[in-house]
């Protein structure tokens, strides 16, 4: 369940457990949208709103909005990958490997791709097993006509369907090794030492989660 509420003038979303949820999924979801920062993920600003019946719940500013004139929120547009791929997200079909491709062929930008492999290695080492196409978007930048790739969400320690990953990584949707994601950044473009140090930057800053893998 979410909300769109106002905050300081700025449209933001705000999550709520479902029946399914532990009553602390907000403060979960809030101490790994954390780790992303600190790992050099591009998040938008977040914040764990006071609750009296939780430790607290999630909250993040909409990041396809922008300031207009006299300080009026105005749309930017997005599309995600699971509408430029006509991909579903209700079940598993996409490879890592396809949206390094997409992500290059549409933001010319090998910057965006190495953002992507960042979060790639994020999602595997938190277990966000429900990383499906719609997850992953892009945002239009009006000033410089270009598309480039928007800020990560909806990132949580989720088990997926049949505990295999919505998008696989190198082929694989399980047991998924560092050197599988090494491969999909190779074969993205990065060089193999970029790639382990990309990795390797993930695992310290994730060290501080209970993980649920």
């Amino acid at each position: 369940p979410k909300a769109l509420i106002a905050i300081e003038g700025e449209e933001w979303i705000v999550k709520f457990p479902s029946s399914m949820d532990p009553l602390d999924i907000g403060k979960q979801e809030y101490l790994i949208a954390l780790a992303a920062k600190s790992c050099g993920i591009d998040m938008p600003e977040v914040r764990l709103l006071p609750s009296k019946r939780s430790e607290g719940y999630f909250g993040v500013k909409r990041f396809d909005r922008a300031s207009g004139p006299a300080g009026a929120q105005r749309k930017v547009h997005m599309i995600s990958a699971g509408a430029l791929l006509e991909a579903s997200h209700r079940a598993p079909g996409l490879d890592y490997h396809t949206l390094m491709r997409l992500t290059i062929k549409l933001t010319d930008s090998f910057a965006d791709v190495e953002r992507l492999y960042r979060l790639m290695c994020f999602n595997v080492r938190v277990g966000n097993r429900d990383d499906h196409a719609k997850n992953f978007s892009f945002l239009y930048d009006e000033e410089r006509g270009a598309w480039r790739l928007s800020s990560a969400y909806d990132l949580t320690s989720n088990p997926g369907m049949n505990g295999e990953h919505a998008t696989t990584v190198n082929g694989k949707g399980r047991g998924v090794q560092a050197d599988d994601l090494v491969a999909v950044g190779t074969k993205a473009g990065l060089s193999n030492a970029r790639a382990r140090a990309v990795l390797e930057e993930v695992w310290e800053a994730t060290a501080f989660l209970r993980l649920r893998r």
